[in-house]
This record gives C-alpha cells, sequence and structure tokens, in this order.
C-alpha cells in the first residue's frame, strides 16, 4: 500500500466577499475551492451560459427541427456507460415531446461491436428509416462511420464531450466544446449535458417559429445522473446542471427508473447527495453496459410505469451484485501480482500494464481505478477482446494525461495500437494480441521518464480540524447545502487526533467507534473495511483520522458522526 500524507488546505483566502452569515468555517471552505464571491452560490439556470456560445449547435437544432416538421426518422447513437446511456434517454424522450414522428436509438454492444459510431450502426440506422443521426457521447473520432452515413443519404449531427484528433469528422454539425473553435466557456461538460443544450437550443428554434415546446427542465435528473457519474469536473456549470437535477430528484419529480433504482438501493430520494449519482445510481446503469446490453438501462430511465420501471431495476441491481462479484476476482488477482513488489523488494513501476487471461472486458475499468487509487500509480488493464484482440483501460493520476500518453506511444510505434481515446484521466486503446509484451515495454519505460516522485506521493487533502461547536445537525445541513461537492470541487475532509472511549467491529470488518474531541465532546465514527489486523484493539487508546462529517438517519432520529476516511493508531 502507498503511504499518503495529509496536507492542510490554505487559509490565506479571501473570504471577504462571501456572505457574513455563513460561519467562518464554510466561507473558507468555499474559498479553498474558488468561490470568492456570493453570486458563485447561486446555482440557478438563469445563470447557465449562452446556447449559441457552442460551435454548430444552431445548425444541428435546425436540422432537428426540420427533421419534426417533416415527420423523419431520428436514430440517437449512444454509448455503453453511464453518461451515454442518460444522454440517449435524454435525447429519445424530449425529442418525442418535441413532437418527433420517430425516435429509435441504438448503442453498439461493448463486446461485439466495440465504440461509437461505426458502419455496422449506420446500417441498422438505415433499416430503421432514419434520415437523421445523433451521436451522443461519441462520434468525434468516427470519420469512416460518418462518411458511409452520408453516402447513405443520412445526415449526421456529432455531440459529444471526447478530445478530437487532428482532422473533425465530415459530419453536417458536430457541437463539441472541445473543438479548438468553440468558445464554450466548460470544456468539462459531460456527453448528456452536451445533448442536453443542443435540446436548448432546439427549444429556442422551435418556440421561435410558435410552437409549443417542453420545459426542459424536467429532464435535468437525467443531466445531474451522468455528469457526476462520468466523473467529470464539477466546474461552474456542471455544478449547476447537477444540483438543478439534484433538486429536482429530492422532490421526487424524476423519472421512474431513478425513484426505482434508488427503492432498489434501499436509498431515501429527500436526502440525495451528489455522490449518490455517482456511487449508487451510475454503477447500476453502467452495470448493464459492463456486462450484459446497456438498453437495459436506457430501457429503465425511458419506462412509463411504476411496475416495467420496477423491474428493470431491480435486473439492474442484480446486475450491478455480479458485476461486484466479477471485480472482487479480478482485484483479488491484480493485488496478488502488484504484492510480488512487496515481497521481492522491488519498487512499484510508475505505471502499472495487467493482463489475465480471465478477465472481463467489462470490468477492467472498474480494476484500473480501483489499484489507481490503491497504488497512486497510472493503470492500463487488458482483456481478451475479439479476433485476437486486447480491451484495455487506463486510468492516470494527476499530472500524466493518459490519451496524450497513449497517444504518444502510437507515434513512437505506429501499427503498435489499433485504437484508442478518451480524456486526461481515463482512456481506452485495443491492440492485437501479439503486441501486448511490446506496448507494456514501451508504456513502462515512457512513464519512468514522464513521471515524477512527487506525482506518485498519495496527497491527501484536509480542510483542517474542526471545532467540535461544528458536529450538529444545522451546521453539517449547511455545509452540504454548499454542495454539489465531485471531482475538481472535493467533498471537505477533515484531521484531527481524537481519545478512543469504545471499538468494535460491525458487519464483516466495519469498525464504529465513540471518540472524544479535544474540547472533550463525545462523537460517533465509523470506519468501513478496515484493517482487521489492526482493528478492534483495546490497547489503542488514541487515533490520528482524516473524516467526513456527515448526518446519520436511523430510526426517525438524526444525529451526527464521523466517517473517517483514513485512520491510525497514536501511540
Amino acid at each position: 500500500m502507498i503511504e499518503f500524507e495529509v496536507k492542510r488546505r490554505a487559509d490565506d483566502v479571501d473570504i471577504s466577499q462571501l456572505p457574513n452569515e455563513l460561519p467562518t468555517p464554510l466561507r473558507l471552505i468555499l474559498a479553498r475551492r474558488g468561490i470568492t464571491q456570493a453570486q458563485q452560490l447561486q446555482l440557478t439556470s438563469d445563470r447557465l451560459p449562452a446556447v449559441q456560445h457552442l460551435k454548430d449547435v444552431d445548425k444541428a437544432a435546425r436540422r432537428l427541427a426540420d427533421a419534426i416538421a417533416e415527420g423523419s426518422a431520428i436514430c440517437i447513437c449512444g454509448d455503453f456507460d453511464a453518461d451515454g446511456a442518460t444522454a440517449t434517454a435524454l435525447m429519445v424522450s424530449a425529442l418525442r415531446a418535441f413532437g418527433a414522428a420517430q425516435v429509435d436509438y441504438l448503442v453498439p454492444n461493448r463486446f461485439s461491436d466495440g465504440y461509437g459510431l461505426s458502419e455496422p450502426v449506420v446500417a441498422q440506422a438505415l433499416k430503421l428509416g432514419s434520415k437523421v443521426i445523433v451521436t451522443v457521447d461519441n462520434g468525434i473520432s468516427a470519420h469512416s462511420a460518418i462518411d458511409y452515413a452520408q453516402q447513405q443519404g443520412i445526415d449526421v449531427i456529432v455531440t459529444d464531450h471526447h478530445l478530437p484528433s487532428a482532422s473533425l469528422p465530415k459530419a453536417l454539425a458536430i457541437v463539441n466544446p472541445n473543438r479548438d473553435d468553440c468558445q464554450f466557456p466548460s470544456k468539462s461538460i459531460a456527453g448528456v449535458g452536451v445533448a442536453f443544450y443542443l435540446l436548448l437550443a432546439l427549444r429556442q428554434l422551435r418556440r421561435s417559429e410558435g410552437h409549443e415546446v417542453p420545459n426542459l427542465a424536467n429532464w435535468l435528473d437525467l443531466v445531474a445522473l451522468g455528469t457526476v457519474a462520468d466523473v467529470v469536473k464539477l466546474d461552474a456549470v456542471n455544478r449547476i446542471l447537477v444540483e438543478q437535477g439534484l433538486r429536482r430528484i429530492r422532490a421526487g419529480h424524476c423519472r421512474l427508473g431513478i425513484k426505482a433504482l434508488l427503492a432498489a438501493a434501499g436509498r431515501e430520494p429527500s436526502q440525495l447527495q451528489a455522490s449518490d449519482l455517482g456511487f449508487v445510481l451510475g454503477p447500476r446503469i453502467n452495470a448493464a453496459g459492463r456486462l450484459d446490453d446497456i438498453s437495459v438501462g436506457i430501457e429503465c430511465l425511458l419506462a412509463e410505469n411504476p411496475e416495467r420501471a420496477q423491474q428493470l431495476a431491480l435486473q439492474l441491481d442484480q446486475l450491478n451484485r455480479e458485476r461486484r462479484e466479477i471485480e472482487r476476482e479480478m482485484r483479488e488477482q491484480a493485488e496478488q501480482y502488484v504484492a510480488t513488489y512487496s515481497t521481492k523488494d522491488i519498487a512499484t513501476p510508475n505505471l502499472l500494464v495487467l493482463f489475465e487471461e480471465n478477465w472481463h472486458q467489462g470490468v477492467i475499468g472498474i480494476v484500473a481505478g480501483r489499484l489507481k487509487e490503491q497504488l497512486q500509480r497510472p493503470v492500463i488493464a487488458f482483456a481478451k477482446g475479439e479476433q485476437g484482440e486486447l480491451k484495455g483501460s487506463a486510468r492516470s493520476v494527476a499530472g500524466l494525461h493518459i490519451r496524450d500518453f497513449i497517444e504518444r506511444i502510437d507515434s513512437q510505434r505506429p501499427g503498435l495500437i489499433d485504437k484508442f481515446g478518451g480524456h486526461a484521466m481515463a482512456a481506452g486503446l485495443t491492440l492485437p494480441t501479439e503486441h501486448y509484451a511490446e506496448f507494456k515495454q514501451l508504456a513502462s519505460a515512457l512513464a519512468e521518464q514522464e513521471l515524477d516522485a512527487e506525482q506518485l506521493q498519495r496527497v491527501v487533502w484536509s480542510d483542517g480540524r474542526l471545532d467540535a461547536s461544528c458536529f450538529s445537525v444545522p451546521f453539517v445541513q449547511q455545509l452540504y447545502s454548499l454542495g454539489p461537492f465531485g471531482q475538481g470541487f472535493a467533498e471537505p475532509l477533515f484531521d484531527d487526533e481524537f481519545v478512543i472511549i469504545q471499538q468494535r467491529i460491525v458487519g464483516e470488518k466495519h469498525l464504529k467507534l465513540v471518540l472524544q474531541t479535544q474540547e472533550r465532546v463525545n462523537i460517533d465514527a465509523i470506519a468501513f473495511n478496515v484493517d482487521l489486523q489492526i482493528w478492534p484493539d483495546p490497547t489503542i487508546n488514541r487515533l490520528y483520522g482524516v473524516y467526513k462529517v456527515q448526518l446519520n438517519h436511523f430510526r426517525g432520529q438524526t444525529s451526527v458522526q464521523l466517517q473517517l476516511e483514513h485512520l491510525r493508531p497514536v501511540r
């Protein structure tokens, strides 16, 4: 296990323009995350940037408006993750509400079709009679498929957020904030957010032409779910989209499928936090694409009666249980491999490239991510694909743009990699099985050059210690009202030393504690999945902990407890 260093966030931040009614600790938390003006706290939809900042959005909206007017068939081409599934459900449902006569969707199968728009997908759209294809969360690299669609008389509108290659495909319109010539202020918006913006442009256009238009706020639950599940940075735009969607879910104004998924997970909608979208709902949607067919997740989000929604939600819940079991077995194998470094007293390499014959290609991304978190190393995990190929999933650490890293390998050794794509922190690639050893050698050598010791040191950022007076229900409620928290807008962590009053194991390996603060106030705490070789131990009477402060709802009572993210004995 890689050791971690706790660093406290700076106190020399400007809190003078933040509301005085906010306690000083909360103003400091906000300022450390770039919130220094009171208006930045107004996460209302009227603060979203204008749709016209998106290149090609007007052209795309015009084509959709014409298709609706003509009664032409529209086909949505999605992706097999939660961002793609929510974007697909959003476009299908909203376009039908706009009055489109025929809206179908096609999503490639992860195992047989590969990623994104392809010629076989276009051929399926042709059979459906489609005149327009709209890609969501993909399409920016689908050059040949788009050429083929145009040859067949189908117009293609690309909505995507992935980084473009050197040249753009020849689509009718390409709506992507990461185009070099796009002035949209958020470069972190998810695929579902881009699709939502296209619908906003369509709404403006249709309304200007005198048509009745739907209230797109009704679809913000999907936008929030896809945004958080895709782990994009919660910049100003994404925070507004997520907050507005969360408010609707908490109020019960959301898809029947989202209600059913929350029920299957035993979560109360009124208490939902942004993290629940990423750790509760997102994995259940993703499980369909990882193990089976993402259309199960899409159909759950499109369900129009409670019985259908519940049936599909339970199916997704079961798939997620199966995914967790597969992942557990794969992680154990991977961790055995990693453990050889400590037993042989060999330094862990700067980047891990792993492959096992029996690994499931739908789960390698999760395994790569878990190992990356555990080891503070970029990880590229491979599984067997079809026809002698290996499918790889990469997860990176701050400071190494993993898609660009793979592109450098591709430039050094043309032909080694069949295809690749992705973001700074996550990427996917395919290569022939016989090229694995050479790829591993090149990737390992390049990582040794590009990563230094500081990048490979795990740093846990803390907002410092909290006075025991902050361990109150009103304070914690006010703290979480400042969210949503997530990627790029970190949920507050605090650190301190405590006296241990009580300690016991609950469940299989969770440590339940009563701690005493420096002010001699007792507070409940819990630490999940502790090392049972260390805990519990009655000889340990003090601990140092890095913790979240949270509300615990139990038997109709609400109390404050600390969730210890990291802990170690103080002897």
